[in-house]
């Protein structure tokens, strides 16, 4: 929830010219709203953080930006956590618009310090969440988990995974089964290619915890369990480049995803 007085104006460049932040500004300046952050978020997009005494003052912002020439508003709301971290590593992310059942936005190696904020941020919610993450093998999708575990302020526990050496867990101790404070990470791979009835029967007793869970490649996951998109909150993707493939030919051996 935003806090109070708190609002996320952005706006897109049509033809740039000099001056044209100080008219913005100005406009602002005339109207008492403080700008608290203000950053490119996109190329020729402009976004900043604002604070308003009175809520009155942003209808009459809208009019008066209305006649301000060479821009068109493309955000005027209480700001969202996806609007803070456009601020503040100054660069917007991408949603997947499609008619997926799940949430999806991309990223690149580039971005990984903006996606361990974006993941740790909803790391930090409490209640039973499922995060999926696609990726080819050596991107930086498990060490991005763990780093966004650590910015949570949670302790990440593997089910299964290829980090540092297979692993493939058939029970948990009550300390790891601790929800509280706990991120876990499974690798969809390892888990459906790998795992036994023992390790199948502990992923599903981990997916019913009141807790954030992570599933590496899970549209694999999804392929060879009974479960469905409908268990995934959100997905995230990470490339090397935004037009890099992502692709599981080269993922038929779980001991590549290294």
């Amino acid at each position: 929830m935003a806090e109070s007085g708190e609002w996320y104006f952005e706006y897109h460049i049509q033809k740039d010219r000099f001056g044209l932040l100080g008219d913005v500004a100005s406009v602002l300046g005339m109207l008492s709203i403080n700008i608290v952050t203000v950053s490119g978020v996109h190329d020729r997009r402009r976004g900043f953080l604002l604070q308003v005494n009175d809520p009155a003052r942003i209808d009459t912002l809208q009019a008066m930006l209305s006649q301000v020439d060479n821009i068109i508003v493309t955000a005027l709301r209480p700001p969202h956590l996806m609007d803070r971290l456009a601020l503040k590593h100054g660069k917007l992310i991408e949603r997947e618009v499609d008619d997926a059942p799940y949430k999806t936005y991309k990223f690149t190696r580039d971005d990984l310090g903006l996606l361990v904020d974006f993941v740790g941020e909803h790391l930090k919610l409490s209640g039973n969440q499922v995060m999926g993450i696609r990726g080819m093998p050596r991107v930086g999708k498990t060490e991005s988990m763990v780093a966004a575990s650590v910015y949570a302020g949670k302790r990440w526990t593997f089910v299964s995974s290829t980090l540092l050496k297979q692993t493939l867990r058939t029970d948990l101790t009550d300390d790891e089964l601790s929800t509280d404070d706990h991120v876990y990470i499974i690798d969809g791979i390892v888990s459906t290619m790998r795992g036994n009835e023992d390790h199948m029967r502990l992923v599903r007793r981990v997916l019913r915890l009141n807790a954030p869970k992570i599933i590496e490649h899970p549209d694999l996951f999804v392929q060879r369990t009974e479960f469905s998109w409908n268990l995934f909150d959100r997905v995230v993707e990470l490339r090397n480049s935004m037009d890099e493939e992502i692709t599981y030919q080269a993922l038929e051996d779980p001991l590549m995803e290294g």
